[in-house]
């Protein structure tokens, strides 16, 4: 039961050049996101990994994805690494924290695509990547270790 649970938990990562966005997600839920810097990407996602039990790490494949490629490898020795098509997250992920958070007083007036969330939202994007892996709709590719596929 321990092993097809720990299958179904990923820890996905939104790479960008100065912050990431973390979040471990099973099939039945996010069970943690955040942002952190770049640089601490690697233990960050390792000690969330480790954590929720993580078989694999996802991560997005546009910017500042190598170094942060490289990071990861460095942290998660042996844990499997998938790349997930990043294709429109940042839409998505701004649709899913208006939905999240809705707007309040005459902020709910202004159409969503003018308004601009308070914090980054680099998390919810992670959020999407683990989702595509886990449910589809995305392009996976495997990258270091053993693919799921």
């Amino acid at each position: 039961m321990e092993g097809e649970q720990r299958a179904q938990v990923v820890v996905a990562v939104d790479p960008g050049r100065s912050k990431c966005g973390l979040a471990a997600v099973s099939r039945q839920g996010v069970l943690e996101k955040r942002i952190v810097e770049t640089t601490q990407v690697g233990d960050a996602a390792a000690e969330m990994a480790e954590r929720h039990g993580a078989a694999v790490m996802v991560l997005g494949s546009r910017t500042g994805h190598e170094e942060v490629r490289e990071r990861l490898e460095q942290a998660v020795a042996g844990l499997p690494i998938e790349w997930v098509e990043e294709d429109m997250t940042t839409l998505q992920a701004r649709r899913r924290y208006w939905k999240e958070n809705p707007p309040r007083g005459l902020w709910r007036l202004i159409p969503e695509g003018l308004r601009a969330p308070r914090e980054p939202i680099d998390d919810y994007a992670a959020v999407l990547l683990a989702e595509r892996y886990l449910f589809g709709g995305g392009k996976r590719e495997a990258r270091g270790g053993k693919s799921r596929s």
